[in-house]
């Protein structure tokens, strides 16, 4: 039986014996991702400016097919390295190639992508990267006192172009989305997820524009106001309401950064593996909770569709996450909290060995660090990438063999 305690040495062990493909993934997928941004910094700017900001939505997509194309060949290299492959390979379990294993993620990747706000640093990128290349047309507007559209790529597509985008994408999702469920062969799985990021990003100048507009109608409502003032009362006369506020907004960030992040990722890393549930049933499994679920279940079909509504974005960024837990919490508390401890340690650990490197460089003009930065930052995030993928490897390979090796199912169906 494996100790949860073994794995950063069996982390180790699967990057060193993967470091090759890792690297090879980890390299394609930046001179990939740094295409795509120097193209939507190109697209951007001419004629037919409308047409020419859809496509720079098209290539942010891209961008982000890019990252889950790059996280899933990333985690299949490290299949054949795992105990419990080996021992699904044993038993008659053949193989999954990428491929077929890219189409079956994409969809619930996207779904954890997007309820997790992961798209935020690419739309963050696109920008950094159209402002960097375009400074000096920036630098001249504001010279001459003119209007820029430098860094106004995500923003200004105009709100019925965005609607009307949004319109086909969702023709197009619903469209994948039944042939995946009829399982049709082909590839409708990524292009289910492309639809459904697409989706989100060329409606998004139309939601913001409804929204706002829908913000200015309800901060005039007699409810809203009154909740206002009710809150406004609650913190000048509730005594620890400033401090409970204040932990909260402290540590809660602290939390996600360290607990919930690293156990999204496990849970793109089980989709990878085979191992991925978002039944809400699975979660309740053995429990007094399993009884509202099959009333919820038996319930009448608008009740469902009700409570499917209210609870859709916590279900799809929550469920995931914990039937994951479910699954790791099977081998001990101490493998989770491991993973956990390593993750931030190679995060924070990283960006120390970062900053140690260039302290030693040192001697040369802030403006050098401009390109000097560039491969040091290349360097560390491939070491930190490749050892955080190995990781979330080695999490699932000792929770599945000590799962096995105890009798038990570390599956869907578990």
């Amino acid at each position: 039986m494996p100790s949860p305690y073994s794995l950063p040495l069996h982390a180790l062990r699967l990057a060193g014996k993967c470091a090759l493909p890792l690297i090879l993934w980890f390299a394609a997928g930046e001179l990939a991702r740094f295409a795509l941004l120097y193209g939507a910094t190109e697209v951007a700017y001419g004629e037919w400016r409308q047409v020419r900001l859809i496509a720079v939505m098209t290539l942010l997509t891209l961008i982000i097919l890019s990252a889950m194309t790059v996280t899933t060949g990333m985690l299949h290299a490290l299949r054949g390295a795992l105990w419990e492959t080996r021992a699904r390979t044993e038993s008659g379990v053949a193989q999954e190639r990428f491929f077929r294993t890219l189409d079956r993620v994409a969809p619930a990747f996207a779904v954890l992508y997007l309820s997790w706000g992961f798209q935020t640093e690419d739309a963050r990128d696109v920008y950094q990267m159209d402002m960097f290349h375009h400074i000096d047309d920036m630098m001249n507007a504001a010279w001459f006192g003119e209007s820029s559209t430098a860094g106004r790529s995500l923003t200004d597509l105009d709100w019925r172009v965005s609607l009307g985008a949004m319109a086909v994408t969702f023709g197009l999702k619903w469209l994948f989305a039944k042939a995946l469920e009829k399982r049709k062969s082909g590839f409708y799985g990524f292009l289910a997820a492309f639809s459904e990021f697409a989706f989100v990003f060329y409606g998004l100048n139309a939601t913001v524009a409804f929204g706002n507009a829908r913000a200015e109608w309800m901060e005039h409502r007699n409810v809203v106001a009154g909740g206002e003032e009710a809150l406004t009362a609650a913190k000048e006369n509730v005594p620890v309401w400033d401090w409970i506020t204040g932990v909260f907004a402290e540590y809660w960030p602290l939390f996600l950064d360290a607990v919930a992040v690293p156990l999204a990722w496990l849970t793109v890393a089980m989709l990878v593996f085979g191992a991925f549930s978002d039944d809400a049933r699975a979660l309740v499994k053995g429990t007094r909770l399993e009884r509202g679920v099959d009333r919820l279940e038996n319930s009448h079909d608008l009740t469902q569709k009700s409570f499917d509504q209210l609870t859709g974005g916590f279900k799809d960024r929550w469920l995931p996450l914990a039937n994951s837990l479910r699954m790791v919490f099977r081998s001990g508390f101490p493998l989770f909290g491991m993973m956990c401890l390593c993750y931030v340690a190679l995060s924070v650990g990283g960006d120390y060995a970062l900053r140690g490197v260039v302290h030693l460089i040192g001697g040369a003009e802030d403006w050098a660090w401009i390109y000097r930065i560039v491969p040091l930052s290349f360097v560390r995030d491939l070491v930190v990438t490749v050892l955080t993928m190995a990781l979330l490897a080695a999490t699932y390979d000792l929770a599945a063999t000590r799962a096995r090796l105890r009798g038990e199912a570390f599956d869907d169906a578990a």
